[in-house]
Protein backbone atom coordinates (compact mmCIF):
# COMPACT_ATOMS: atom_id res chain seq x y z
CA UNK A 1 0.00 0.00 0.00
CA UNK A 2 1.40 3.46 -0.94
CA UNK A 3 -0.23 7.06 -0.25
CA UNK A 4 -0.70 7.12 -4.06
CA UNK A 5 -2.97 4.18 -3.92
CA UNK A 6 -5.12 5.34 -0.78
CA UNK A 7 -5.76 8.68 -3.26
CA UNK A 8 -6.81 6.45 -5.87
CA UNK A 9 -9.10 4.55 -3.49
CA UNK A 10 -10.65 7.83 -2.79
CA UNK A 11 -11.26 9.18 -6.17
CA UNK A 12 -12.61 5.41 -7.06
CA UNK A 13 -14.95 6.21 -3.60
CA UNK A 14 -15.98 9.72 -5.37
CA UNK A 15 -16.67 8.15 -9.35
CA UNK A 16 -18.81 4.57 -7.84
CA UNK A 17 -20.69 7.30 -5.83
CA UNK A 18 -21.56 9.38 -9.20
CA UNK A 19 -22.12 6.23 -11.38
CA UNK A 20 -24.75 4.83 -8.52
CA UNK A 21 -26.10 8.05 -8.22
CA UNK A 22 -26.43 9.22 -11.90
CA UNK A 23 -29.25 6.73 -13.03
CA UNK A 24 -31.04 7.87 -9.86
CA UNK A 25 -30.79 11.36 -9.85
CA UNK A 26 -32.16 11.32 -13.55
CA UNK A 27 -35.48 8.97 -12.61
CA UNK A 28 -36.12 11.08 -9.76
CA UNK A 29 -36.39 14.12 -11.44
CA UNK A 30 -39.76 13.22 -13.44
CA UNK A 31 -41.25 12.78 -10.36
CA UNK A 32 -43.15 16.14 -8.91
CA UNK A 33 -41.99 17.77 -5.96
CA UNK A 34 -45.08 17.82 -3.45
CA UNK A 35 -43.52 19.60 -0.42
CA UNK A 36 -39.84 20.30 -0.12
CA UNK A 37 -37.21 22.31 2.21
CA UNK A 38 -34.93 23.44 -0.75
CA UNK A 39 -33.85 27.53 -0.26
CA UNK A 40 -30.92 29.30 0.99
CA UNK A 41 -29.92 27.11 3.97
CA UNK A 42 -29.92 23.94 2.42
CA UNK A 43 -28.00 25.45 -0.21
CA UNK A 44 -25.46 26.59 2.03
CA UNK A 45 -25.70 22.91 3.94
CA UNK A 46 -25.11 21.31 0.72
CA UNK A 47 -22.22 23.25 -0.27
CA UNK A 48 -21.01 22.83 2.81
CA UNK A 49 -20.99 19.03 2.52
CA UNK A 50 -19.28 19.30 -1.01
CA UNK A 51 -16.25 21.25 0.16
CA UNK A 52 -15.50 18.41 2.95
CA UNK A 53 -16.40 15.60 0.83
CA UNK A 54 -15.04 16.91 -2.29
CA UNK A 55 -13.69 20.28 -3.29
CA UNK A 56 -10.65 20.38 -0.07
CA UNK A 57 -9.80 16.44 -0.33
CA UNK A 58 -9.73 16.45 -4.57
CA UNK A 59 -7.65 19.97 -3.90
CA UNK A 60 -4.93 17.88 -1.57
CA UNK A 61 -4.89 14.64 -4.46
CA UNK A 62 -4.12 17.57 -7.05
CA UNK A 63 -2.13 19.88 -5.65
CA UNK A 64 -0.77 18.57 -1.90
CA UNK A 65 -2.26 21.36 -0.53
CA UNK A 66 -2.70 22.17 2.36
CA UNK A 67 1.14 20.84 3.12
CA UNK A 68 1.44 21.88 6.71
CA UNK A 69 -1.18 19.20 7.54
CA UNK A 70 0.36 16.35 6.65
CA UNK A 71 1.13 13.34 8.40
CA UNK A 72 2.90 10.18 7.98
CA UNK A 73 1.48 7.48 6.24
CA UNK A 74 0.50 4.34 7.65
CA UNK A 75 -0.41 1.25 4.83
CA UNK A 76 -2.61 -0.33 7.35
CA UNK A 77 -4.57 2.26 7.93
CA UNK A 78 -5.17 3.19 4.36
CA UNK A 79 -5.96 -0.65 4.08
CA UNK A 80 -8.57 -0.51 6.32
CA UNK A 81 -10.08 2.99 4.17
CA UNK A 82 -10.46 0.77 1.13
CA UNK A 83 -12.83 -1.79 3.91
CA UNK A 84 -14.79 1.01 4.71
CA UNK A 85 -15.00 2.86 0.96
CA UNK A 86 -16.16 -1.05 -0.27
CA UNK A 87 -18.95 -0.61 2.71
CA UNK A 88 -19.67 2.93 1.78
CA UNK A 89 -20.13 1.84 -1.77
CA UNK A 90 -22.27 -1.25 -0.69
CA UNK A 91 -24.49 1.18 1.63
CA UNK A 92 -25.02 3.37 -1.03
CA UNK A 93 -26.66 1.55 -3.71
CA UNK A 94 -28.59 -0.13 -1.58
CA UNK A 95 -30.52 2.89 -0.11
CA UNK A 96 -30.62 4.08 -3.44
CA UNK A 97 -32.32 0.76 -4.80
CA UNK A 98 -34.71 0.76 -2.19
CA UNK A 99 -35.59 4.54 -2.61
CA UNK A 100 -35.57 4.42 -6.47
CA UNK A 101 -37.64 7.66 -7.81
CA UNK A 102 -38.59 8.37 -3.67
CA UNK A 103 -34.92 9.71 -3.71
CA UNK A 104 -33.40 13.07 -3.94
CA UNK A 105 -30.59 15.03 -3.58
CA UNK A 106 -32.43 18.27 -1.23
CA UNK A 107 -35.63 17.54 1.01
CA UNK A 108 -38.11 16.82 -0.63
CA UNK A 109 -41.51 14.36 -0.75
CA UNK A 110 -42.31 13.89 -4.02
CA UNK A 111 -45.84 13.00 -5.72
CA UNK A 112 -46.41 9.53 -4.58
CA UNK A 113 -43.66 9.24 -2.21
CA UNK A 114 -43.66 5.76 -0.40
CA UNK A 115 -42.67 5.43 3.07
CA UNK A 116 -39.69 2.56 2.67
CA UNK A 117 -39.24 0.62 5.38
CA UNK A 118 -37.92 -2.73 4.38
CA UNK A 119 -34.61 -3.80 3.36
CA UNK A 120 -31.38 -1.66 4.07
CA UNK A 121 -34.20 0.55 5.65
CA UNK A 122 -35.46 -1.94 8.39
CA UNK A 123 -33.58 -0.90 11.42
CA UNK A 124 -32.16 2.31 9.94
CA UNK A 125 -33.79 5.22 9.19
CA UNK A 126 -31.36 7.19 7.39
CA UNK A 127 -28.95 4.59 5.83
CA UNK A 128 -27.86 7.04 3.41
CA UNK A 129 -26.31 8.96 5.64
CA UNK A 130 -25.36 6.01 7.24
CA UNK A 131 -23.38 5.46 3.50
CA UNK A 132 -22.12 9.12 4.00
CA UNK A 133 -20.36 8.96 7.23
CA UNK A 134 -18.95 5.99 5.99
CA UNK A 135 -17.70 8.43 3.56
CA UNK A 136 -16.56 11.01 5.53
CA UNK A 137 -14.31 7.74 7.33
CA UNK A 138 -12.62 6.52 4.54
CA UNK A 139 -11.62 9.88 3.55
CA UNK A 140 -9.81 10.16 6.87
CA UNK A 141 -8.48 7.03 7.09
CA UNK A 142 -7.22 7.38 3.18
CA UNK A 143 -5.62 10.90 3.24
CA UNK A 144 -2.85 11.34 5.54
CA UNK A 145 -3.65 15.17 5.95
CA UNK A 146 -5.13 16.47 8.75
CA UNK A 147 -6.98 19.24 6.91
CA UNK A 148 -7.80 16.99 3.94
CA UNK A 149 -8.46 13.97 5.77
CA UNK A 150 -11.15 15.25 8.36
CA UNK A 151 -12.71 17.80 6.01
CA UNK A 152 -15.18 14.96 5.06
CA UNK A 153 -16.26 14.37 8.94
CA UNK A 154 -16.43 18.42 9.49
CA UNK A 155 -18.25 19.61 6.07
CA UNK A 156 -20.83 16.03 5.84
CA UNK A 157 -21.40 16.63 9.84
CA UNK A 158 -22.45 20.08 9.37
CA UNK A 159 -24.85 18.72 7.09
CA UNK A 160 -26.09 16.30 8.87
CA UNK A 161 -26.60 17.71 12.36
CA UNK A 162 -28.06 20.79 10.25
CA UNK A 163 -30.62 18.83 8.65
CA UNK A 164 -32.01 15.59 10.47
CA UNK A 165 -34.64 17.35 12.21
CA UNK A 166 -36.03 19.09 9.61
CA UNK A 167 -35.56 15.93 7.44
CA UNK A 168 -37.68 13.75 10.27
CA UNK A 169 -40.34 16.43 10.63
CA UNK A 170 -40.88 16.25 7.18
CA UNK A 171 -41.18 12.59 7.00
CA UNK A 172 -43.55 12.95 10.28
CA UNK A 173 -46.00 15.53 8.13
CA UNK A 174 -46.04 13.29 5.33
CA UNK A 175 -46.32 10.02 7.04
CA UNK A 176 -47.96 11.09 10.55
CA UNK A 177 -48.68 7.87 12.61
CA UNK A 178 -46.72 5.48 10.37
CA UNK A 179 -43.43 7.32 10.48
CA UNK A 180 -43.56 8.11 14.31
CA UNK A 181 -43.96 3.81 14.70
CA UNK A 182 -41.13 3.75 12.49
CA UNK A 183 -38.74 5.83 14.44
CA UNK A 184 -40.04 3.94 17.42
CA UNK A 185 -38.70 0.74 16.15
CA UNK A 186 -35.39 2.05 13.95
CA UNK A 187 -31.92 4.04 14.68
CA UNK A 188 -31.14 6.91 12.58
CA UNK A 189 -27.71 5.97 11.15
CA UNK A 190 -26.03 3.35 13.17
CA UNK A 191 -27.86 -0.17 14.12
CA UNK A 192 -28.20 -0.27 18.33
CA UNK A 193 -26.30 2.67 19.03
CA UNK A 194 -27.35 6.17 17.05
Amino acid sequence: MTPAIAKTAFVVLAVGWYLIRYEYARRSRRAPVVRSARGPRETALLLISLAGLGIVPFTYIATGIPHFADYSFHPWQAWLGILVVAASLVMFRLTHRALGRNWSVSLDVREGHQLITDGIYRRVRHPMYSAFWLWAAAQALLLPNWVAGFAGLVGFGILFFGRIAEEERMMLEAFGSRYHDYMARTYRVIPLIF
